[in-house]
């Protein structure tokens, strides 16, 4: 199982002044293609922070490590900083880096003196790898711990879908190999979740062990009516048992539905 944590940094994140849609999208997408997403963290724009946040990270030996924020021009972008900190790593003025930088504003024809501001973009630690960012100014930068890599990325979501769409999923996919997901959901009215749930328990259990995710989704009450919304998702590296998977449970549901005198409102 490739296994992969997330860290998003950010005040703005905590005090409500930016909804963390970031995590959310990655999250969405390395899950599609296969991967796990073991832990989501957001934490401040704090050097201590970042520090124990990274390291009890690392402890856990994911796969892969995705930072979001702090990787531009003021003085609250520390993640770096911090970074090299935590791995004893010195921050050097990389010219790879540098090069990207200028290239950036050269694409959007923006005449830019580097001053300390924007030369600061290409000072990442040493042994790392900026990667081009194709849509903003700030490189992301790629390191490896042990067998353990982190990529850390610009936290404009502009910026970082383009890096990750280009860089980051195209090889946990290759990594992956041929990953199959398959989803239906029912719409359900006159069932509630307790009503179901010991069933539901019964059919998870029947079946190998991360194959099949079924989820109960209240959507809330029309005229004192419970509606649900029952999600389905079968995966694997097979897309004939995969598709087995999900007609079998599917027909296990329909008959807890029919017993229990739920309608169903819609298939999607």
């Amino acid at each position: 199982m490739y296994t992969v944590e997330i860290l998003c940094i950010g005040n703005e994140l905590l005090s409500g002044i930016t909804l963390n849609t970031n995590a959310h999208w990655i999250s969405k997408r390395i899950t599609k293609i296969g991967g796990f997403v073991r832990r989501v963290t957001v934490i401040r724009d704090d050097l201590d922070e970042i520090d124990l946040t990274l390291m009890d990270s690392l402890k856990r030996k994911p796969d892969l490590i995705v930072v979001c924020g702090g990787l531009g021009q003021t003085y609250d972008d520390k993640t770096l900083l911090e970074i090299g900190k935590a791995l004893k790593k010195r921050l050097i003025l990389n010219n790879v880096a540098l090069d990207m930088v200028k290239k950036s504003y050269s694409a959007r024809h923006q005449k830019m003196k580097i001053n300390n501001a924007r030369l600061k973009m290409a000072i990442i630690p040493i042994g790392s790898t900026p990667i081009q960012n194709p849509v903003g100014n700030a490189p992301a930068v790629f390191l490896s711990v042990n067998k353990t890599r982190i990529m850390c990325l610009p936290g404009v979501p502009i910026e970082m879908k383009a890096i990750v769409t280009r860089n980051i999923l195209p090889q946990i996919k290759e990594e992956i190999g041929n990953f199959t997901i398959r989803e239906i959901n029912y719409y359900v009215q006159g069932i509630s979740e307790a009503m179901i749930s010991s069933r539901l328990t019964k059919i998870v259990a029947s079946v190998p062990k991360d194959r099949l995710y079924l989820k109960t989704h209240p959507q809330g009450y029309v005229d004192n009516i419970p509606t649900l919304r029952i999600q389905l998702v079968s995966n694997g590296y097979k897309i004939e048992e995969v598709k087995h998977l999900l007609d079998k449970v599917s027909k296990q549901l329909l008959a807890v539905i029919r017993k229990n005198k739920g309608e169903i409102l819609k298939i999607l």
